[in-house]
Order: C-alpha cells, then sequence, then structure tokens
C-alpha cells in the first residue's frame, strides 16, 4: 500500500516529444499524486510534442516552453542558440517561479536544457530520470546540477545514476498475466486457448514486421498459431486485390489502446525494441522477439540486450525479419510453450515494476520537506 506523503508539493515535471519521455513523465506524476493527493503538479512541453494531447488527457495541467533544439555541427542554429536559449531560461524561471516549484523533475527532450539552467539558477532540486541506454543530451547537462538520477537500464552512462527502472502505467506495473489473459483475449477479439502470437512495431507501425507477417499468415495459422497484427495507425495490411489482409486466425488492427491486454495476451510478442516496450515485457514477464530499429546510432539493440543476454527474448536484425525466418525460427517458438514459459520467467527476473513510486521517493526526499 502506497504511503501518503504528508507534506503537498509544487512539482514541476518536463519533457516530452516522444511517447518515451511522455510516458514515463505521466507515470511519475501519477506515482506524485498517489503518494501526496494535495501536491500540486505542472507539466512543462512543447506545443509540437505528444505531450500537447496525451498530458490534458491524463488530467495534468500543461505549459510551454520554446524547443531549444542543441546543434551537434555548425549551423544558422548554433548562431542563434545563445539568444533562444536566454530566452527560454527567462520563459522557464517565470514557469518555476509562478509555480512556487519545490522541485524539478526533467525526464529528457528538448524543453529540458533550459528548464534545468533555470532551477539551478533558482536553487529548486532537480531530480532527473533517463529512459535510454544512451542518456540524452539534455540530461547529462541537468545530471551536472543534482545526484538524483534515475535511469531505466543499468548499462546507462550519466553522472549520478541510481538504476530505478521505467516508470509505467499502473495498469502495465501491476498486471498479473495469468489471470488476465482470458479477459484480455476476449477483449481483443481472440481465442481462449490457441498459442497466441502478438506482433506490433508501435503506433507508428513497422514496415518489416508488417511484410515478414503479411507473408506468414497461411504458415501460422497452418500451425494452429493465432495472429493479432497490430499494424500502425494508417498501415493496414492490403492483399494482391487491395482489400485488407484476411486469413484464418489472423486479425489486424491499426491500435490497441490498452497495452496491458496485450502483455497479457500474448504468449509471445514481436516487436521493436524502445526501451518503454523492452522495460514493460520484463515487469510482465512475457517472452519476446525483438527487432530493433535499424536506423540512429544502434540504441534499440542496446536496449534489448539485457534481456537476450539472460535468455529472455531473441533479437532479429531488421534485414533478416521476413517470412523465412517466421516459417523456420518464430513458428516453432511460438509453439514451444515450456521455452516461453523459461523466456518469460527470465524476462521476470529482470523486470523491474515500482521505477514510478521509486522516482516519486526521489523528489519528495529531493525536496527535503
Amino acid at each position: 500500500m502506497t504511503q501518503i506523503h504528508p507534506t503537498p508539493l509544487s512539482v514541476v515535471l518536463a519533457g516530452g516529444g516522444s511517447a518515451g519521455h511522455v510516458s514515463p513523465l505521466l507515470a511519475i506524476a501519477a506515482a506524485i499524486r498517489e503518494f501526496s493527493p494535495d501536491s500540486t503538479i505542472l507539466a512543462v512541453g512543447t506545443s509540437s510534442g505528444l505531450e500537447a494531447t496525451l498530458v490534458p488527457a491524463a488530467g495534468f495541467e500543461l505549459t510551454f516552453v520554446q524547443r531549444i533544439p542543441l546543434p551537434r555541427k555548425p549551423s544558422m542554429d548554433l548562431v542563434k542558440l545563445p539568444v533562444r536559449m536566454v530566452r527560454a531560461i527567462g520563459d522557464a524561471k517565470k514557469i518555476l517561479r509562478e509555480a512556487q516549484a519545490d522541485v524539478l523533475v526533467g525526464v529528457g527532450g528538448y524543453v529540458c536544457t533550459p528548464m534545468y539552467l533555470a532551477a539551478k539558477s533558482l536553487g529548486v532540486p532537480i531530480v532527473i530520470h533517463e529512459a535510454n541506454t544512451t542518456a540524452g543530451l539534455a540530461n547529462k547537462v541537468g545530471a551536472r546540477y543534482t545526484t538524483n538520477v534515475g535511469t531505466a537500464f543499468a548499462a546507462t552512462a550519466i553522472r549520478h545514476a541510481h538504476l530505478v527502472g521505467m516508470p509505467m502505467r499502473k495498469e502495465i506495473a501491476t498486471l498479473q498475466r495469468g489471470s488476465a489473459q482470458a479477459g484480455a483475449r476476449e477483449r481483443l477479439g481472440l481465442e481462449e486457448h490457441k498459442p497466441t502470437l502478438i506482433v506490433t512495431g508501435g503506433s507508428l507501425g513497422a514496415l518489416r514486421l508488417n511484410q515478414g507477417i503479411a507473408g506468414s499468415v497461411q504458415a501460422l495459422a497452418d500451425a494452429g498459431i493465432q495472429t493479432l497484427h497490430i499494424t500502425g495507425k494508417g498501415k493496414t495490411v492490403l492483399d494482391a486485390n487491395g482489400e485488407p489482409l484476411a486469413a484464418p486466425g489472423y486479425r489486424q488492427v491499426e491500435y490497441v489502446d490498452r497495452m496491458e491486454d496485450v502483455y497479457a495476451a500474448a504468449d509471445l510478442l514481436l516487436c521493436r525494441s524502445g526501451a518503454g516496450t523492452v522495460s514493460e515485457v520484463a515487469a510482465v514477464g512475457l517472452a519476446a522477439v525483438f527487432v530493433p530499429l535499424p536506423i540512429g546510432n544502434g540504441e534499440q539493440a542496446r536496449n534489448a540486450a539485457g534481456l537476450v543476454d539472460a535468455g529472455a527474448a531473441l533479437l532479429v536484425p531488421d534485414a533478416e525479419l521476413d517470412a523465412a525466418w517466421i516459417r523456420s525460427e518464430l513458428i516453432p517458438l511460438c509453439l514451444d510453450t515450456p521455452r516461453l514459459e523459461r523466456m518469460g520467467a527470465s524476462a521476470a527476473g529482470l523486470g523491474i515494476r515500482d521505477a514510478a513510486e521509486s522516482m516519486a521517493a526521489m523528489v519528495f526526499a529531493a525536496s527535503g520537506k
């Protein structure tokens, strides 16, 4: 049972842009509110990020500061940076003063740099959560001014790091897959007792996963596996006649609101390896096949490394995920119940379910109240 903190705080949470920043921000905010219902919570983001819709929808107040990218190469943006940063820091100071902030919590993203610098200037304690194995530039700046730094992964290199895990929605953090499975499968339109593969490339979809599954639906059906294919918004998979792909035991949807149902319903998850997905799969104890995004700095492969090394997941390079691999490797795995159970148990052994509460406790400790 969560202990109620007797002293309400004014907490400002900064960050956003992507779901990878907004989701932990909202989880931390919810844990603070549960820990201290009378505390005041204000989120700071940009008008163009996902926070602009997700934060108000979650019931928290949101205000904006100017988006300040930190150029890594000489450019006009670099020339304009000092003036933009001074203006943004001024705006950030105003926000912190008006909120009478006791603590600033940053989760990364462009808005965090001016917020960290403003908090340092005003003497407002700073708490940071870094969600990725490779720390973002803004959080590296902020970590110079605080010892209160939580990370989702033990491998993350950032000053004053404390492993706390990934703050996640309570519905996921408290999920018991066994007891929730039947209800989840019913809500997702799946049969209760068939081996179940769920495929998701995230809200935007993943072309390689979509193509691989499209070429495998008959083989999956022949093996007695039912497949829920979450294609991504606007990414409906079509057959040769331009109609939505259909096959026995195969169901496609563009989006699922309740990811806890996905985690409960699946025997095996085929997915990208964003930091949030990797952390949630571990927390709920679900076997997974990760297909890291092939662009960027290799971060998604590093996110998955701990689970792969522990035998809790497989990693398949994007270029190798095709119908042939699905037939030869994924289908036998999906039918191997003992192996899936071992993988799930290994994942659960590495999972952290109380990260949001740990971050809330760090906030109250940093406040000194």
